[in-house]
C-alpha cells in the first residue's frame, strides 16, 4: 500500500491485483482518536522490547474486499494469518501474527485498517 498525506487528508492506494485499485482519502484524525493512538504507543513502548512478534485481532463484515484488504495491508511482513467466519457468515474474525519493528509500525497498521467500515480491533 502506498500513502500520501496532504493537510487534511491522509491518501491510500491498495492495489488489490493489477487490474483493481482502491484510492482512499483518510480525513486526519480528530484529537480523541490521536490521544488514544498516542496512550498506546506509549503502552506498547514501556511494555515490549522491540523488535517483537505482535498478535492483531480484527472483525470485518464478511466481504472479500475486507478480508482481502486485511491480508493485503500485512503483505511482504511474513506474517501468519488466520481467518474464521462467524456461525452466520457475516463477520470475518482475522488474527494477524507478526514480527513488528517498533511501537510506531503497531499504530500504522491499526491506522491503515481503520479505513474499513465497520472493522472492530481486538
Amino acid at each position: 500500500m502506498q500513502a500520501f498525506k496532504n493537510s487534511q487528508f491522509n491518501i491510500h492506494i491498495l492495489r488489490l491485483k493489477p487490474y483493481l485499485c482502491f484510492l482512499f482519502f483518510i480525513p486526519k484524525m480528530d484529537k480523541k482518536t490521536e490521544e488514544f493512538y498516542d496512550r498506546l504507543k506509549g503502552e506498547l513502548e514501556s511494555s515490549t522490547t522491540w523488535p517483537s512478534a505482535y498478535l492483531f485481532k480484527f472483525i470485518v463484515p464478511t466481504t472479500p474486499t475486507n478480508v482481502e484488504f486485511v491480508h493485503k495491508s500485512f503483505d511482504g511482513l511474513g506474517a501468519v494469518i488466520k481467518t474464521t467466519a462467524s456461525k452466520t457468515g457475516k463477520f470475518t474474525s482475522v488474527s494477524i501474527d507478526v514480527m513488528m519493528t517498533d511501537a510506531q509500525q503497531v499504530i500504522n497498521k491499526y491506522q491503515e485498517v481503520s479505513v474499513i467500515e465497520g472493522i472492530v480491533s481486538l
